[in-house]
């Protein structure tokens, strides 16, 4: 059986590690280099860097800061902000990342994903979705969540895997650093749509969200979540027990 995954995401602005709510009040948390070798040795089944205002500030990713995450770390990392052309890809990808998320740059871009993927392959590409409910619809947003596009998510998430991407990253704005738990509406909605791995991100407060996650949506394949794990609310080691004493499959 497949194991499911827990998977800490360090959003990164100006080099550091923040976090805030609904996308909004960002707060400095810590060296995405620390967070990350922490992680990497205390049980994480992969990790997700985030550059979150590369798009808004149309620049490239900072890839000093990547570069000496991708030394300390022994477990798949996924990297996306600021992702716009092929090149791109190569050049995160040279620094050391395993896989490449992109939003707005395919937003931008359609043919983005399965020009990456014929060069990459599909394991490689990770189309991660800001969305958002607006007048009783899924919208996915561009530019780190500030962007309503317009665009219908569900359906936009399933163009994206026909075109190439190889697994979901679903980043509910509603849910997200709220602590209530993840979105499981949206998320059953994607999973079912799809049938590459949707990571679930957006809501976690407690250990019990992971298991109401796993246990309602049984198609994700991962969790996601950031402050609990930042700021010490949840370690990985126990979360992983209680899923494993849930009778979830989990990495121990």
């Amino acid at each position: 059986m497949i194991t499911k995954r827990i998977i800490p995401c360090l959003d990164v602005k100006d080099g550091r590690v923040v976090k805030g709510v609904n996308f909004q009040g960002l707060n400095d948390v810590n060296s995405p280099v620390e967070l990350a070798k922490f992680y990497s040795d205390n049980g994480a089944d992969e990790l997700v860097f985030y550059d979150i205002t590369a798009s808004s500030d149309g620049r490239k990713i900072f890839t000093d800061i990547l570069r000496e995450t991708a030394r300390n770390v022994f477990i798949p990392l996924t990297v996306g902000g600021g992702i716009s052309a092929v090149s791109d890809f190569e050049r995160v990808l040279s620094c050391g990342a395993d896989k490449v998320s992109v939003n707005t740059g395919a937003i931008r871009n359609p043919s983005l994903i399965p020009e990456a993927a014929k060069l990459y392959g599909s394991q490689c590409v990770v189309i991660s979705a800001d969305v958002k409910r607006v007048g009783g619809q899924f919208h996915v947003f561009a530019r780190g969540g500030r962007d309503d596009t317009g665009i219908e998510a569900v359906g936009w998430i399933k163009r994206c895997v026909d075109a190439g991407a190889g697994e979901v990253v679903l980043n509910s704005i509603d849910t997200d650093g709220v602590k209530k738990g993840f979105d499981i509406e949206m998320l059953k909605a994607v999973c079912d749509a799809v049938s590459v791995p949707v990571i679930a991100s957006g809501g976690a407060g407690k250990i019990e969200d992971f298991v109401e996650l796993f246990r309602e949506v049984p198609k994700a394949d991962a969790g996601l979540a950031a402050s609990i794990f930042h700021f010490g609310e949840v370690a990985i080691g126990d979360l992983k027990v209680r899923m494993n004493d849930e009778n979830i499959p989990v990495r121990l």
